[in-house]
This record gives C-alpha cells, structure tokens and sequence, in this order.
C-alpha cells in the first residue's frame, strides 16, 4: 500500500510532514511553498485519509510502517527531517522509534508519546459527520449549513469540511466522506492511545523539536518525563496564542520556528 504524495521544491534537505486527524497533506501547503525554495518537501496523506487507501484497522506502528516504506523509497536512504501534528505526531514518533536510519531529525507538533485519557470532542466530529444526509446535498454550502449548529467554530467546521468530496459513480454524480469515518469511529481508543508496548524500550537519539499552543491541553509538565525516555534530546517550544492547530493559528511563528529547526543543506552535501 502506497500513500499519497505531493512534492514541491527541487533542492536542499528533505522534509516530510505527517498531518492530523480528519486531516490531509495538503494541510501543510502553505509551510510547504515556504520552504520549498530551501527543501524538497513532500506532503503524505496518511492511511484513511485524503486521498491514500483505506486499511481494515487503525495502528500506529502500521501506520508508521506504511511512512517508512514510502520514505525508503522517495528518500534514497537520505535520511529527512519528519513533521508530525497530533496523529501524525504519534505516528512520526513512531517512526522515529522503529526506523531512526530514516529521519535525520524530528518535530513533533501538540502531542505527547502518551495515551490521552478521552477522544470525546473527535467522537462528535464523527457523529455529526456521518450523521449529515449526503443523498439530499447538491451544494457544498448546504453542509455547510447544516454543520453549523453542531459544529459552531467556522475554523473547525471548515476543517472538517475539507474531508467531503463530489465524485462521478455509475449512478451518478454524488458526495462522499474521503475520511474513513467508520474505521475512525470505532478505533478511538487505539487514536488516543499510544503503542507503548509494542515500541518496547526504544528511544531516538537525533535532535527533537517539540511544539505545543500555549493554549493547547495536549501537552504538559507531566508529559515531560516519557517525552526525555523516548526522545533525550528534545527541545519544547509553546507558541502564544495557539491552541491544539498551532500551524494554523499562528502560522508565521510556526513557520519561523521550524525554519530555525532544519538543517540549512542536505545530508551529505
């Protein structure tokens, strides 16, 4: 199973970013396009996702299994610099611990290598999502609409909105969910968890950068202790004015500090 990519620039270090729940590569455009000048960027939708396939059960391993392969292939052994916000945090984590000959560094974005004790607030996104008639919709400002009162923060509900796709079938033209809604909905536990045992004792030795909102509940003092275990050589940075989308709330300081953060030419060069 291959994911789906898009690549922008031509030199420099590789960078790769691994996007969140209900999330797409193309979340990333924007920090993409900024850095593409200085870095070949490649953007994955992760399984499940946009326009990637769909798998029979949510992993984190697998999944960054699945990151590793295409990586070893796209990359040619050069080891990159791995983004990973909330989800793909947890799976860029991953991958780290399992395949650290891959990732040359790592930024983890608002999440911790913890189990979270509850995935209520992405358990209602769920509901209301597949709860939405997409039979009776002819425009994308209906669901719109229709998403408005569950759904009240425009930012989020545009986010989630992202997700619904018109598509050509035989009988017809019609709308449909690219996000697997079913296989996410019934997997909260392993979406808020964090595959402890099967990642062992392992920790990453190359340089981590770890970003938090300021405002965000995702990370705190107390996960401090596992994220030194695993990770020795992280450094924290919160951002003002930012909650749990530190990319998208405050883009530009995101944007600066991870600049800072990458290598300056590729490996080897």
């Amino acid at each position: 199973m291959s994911l789906h990519r898009t690549e922008l620039g031509t030199t420099g270090s590789r960078v790769v970013f691994c996007h969140g729940l209900f999330g797409q590569g193309k979340n990333w455009t924007q920090a993409a396009k900024a850095l593409s000048s200085e870095h070949r960027v490649l953007l994955l939708d992760m399984p499940n996702h946009g326009r990637s396939a769909w798998t029979e059960r949510f992993d984190y391993v697998e999944m960054a299994d699945l990151v590793a392969a295409e990586l070893g292939q796209w990359s040619a052994r050069e080891p990159v610099a791995l983004v990973g916000h909330s989800m793909g945090g947890k799976v860029a984590m991953c991958m780290a611990l399992r395949h650290p000959e891959l990732v040359e560094r790592l930024v983890v974005v608002d999440v911790a290598p913890v189990a979270y004790p509850s995935g209520r607030e992405f358990v209602g996104y769920i509901e209301t999502m597949r709860a939405l008639d997409l039979s009776a919709l002819e425009r994308r400002d209906q669901a719109d609409e229709a998403l408005r009162e569950p759904v009240p923060n425009p930012v989020v509900r545009s986010f989630l909105l992202q997700n619904l796709r018109r598509t050509d079938g035989p009988d017809g033209a019609g709308w449909r969910w690219q996000v697997n809604l079913d296989l996410l909905g019934a997997s909260m536990d392993g979406l808020t968890g964090w595959p402890a045992d099967e990642l062992g004792e392992a920790s990453y030795d190359g340089p981590v950068l770890w970003i938090g909102g300021a405002d965000s509940d995702y990370i705190d003092d107390a996960h401090a202790p596992e994220m030194d275990r695993r990770f020795p050589r992280n450094r924290r940075v919160l951002i003002k004015g930012a909650g749990h989308w530190v990319h998208s709330e405050q883009p530009a300081i995101f944007l600066e500090v991870l600049r800072r953060f990458l290598p300056a030419e590729a490996s080897g060069s």
